[in-house]
């Protein structure tokens, strides 16, 4: 297998990112402009506390694509550079970036939270799978 078939789904994961961050943007320039804030309103704090489900959610799932996603990435580029890339290991990182798609979706617009839970899960096992398993391969 080509070892670089594993950036496919790291490149998916950059792309939602960007999905996420224009969207969250879009959400806060609409509320911005579509209120006469004051320069105080505007500070970090104040503008968190103001902003209604629908500005304050893609931001805060943006924040969410920092976390455990940034692992996957360092994962990705260290089973690029131990050639152990494998179907197992395609496979799960695709079922990551499609249960974190899943998830940035409902966390964006309906923000069920146990639906989003139930889709965070799936991803984060996903990953800690892939950990778990390259680790047990690095010790032998």
């Amino acid at each position: 297998m080509a070892q670089s078939v594993i950036f496919a789904p790291v490149f998916a994961m950059f792309f939602l990112t960007l999905i996420v961050w224009v969207y969250m943007y879009v959400r806060r320039i609409r509320f911005i402009t579509s209120n006469n804030f004051s320069p105080e309103e505007l500070a970090p704090a104040e503008f968190a506390r103001l902003s209604p489900p629908e500005v304050a959610n893609p931001s805060d799932n943006l924040k969410n694509l920092f976390e455990v996603p940034v692992l996957f990435y360092a994962l990705a580029f260290y089973l690029f550079i131990t050639n152990t890339v494998d179907t197992v290991y395609v496979v799960a990182a695709w079922i990551f970036v499609a249960f974190r798609a899943l998830h940035s979706v409902v966390h964006c617009t309906i923000n069920v939270v146990m639906v989003r839970f139930y889709l965070y899960l799936v991803a984060t096992v996903s990953f800690w799978f892939m950990a778990g398993r390259a680790a047990l391969q690095y010790l032998g």
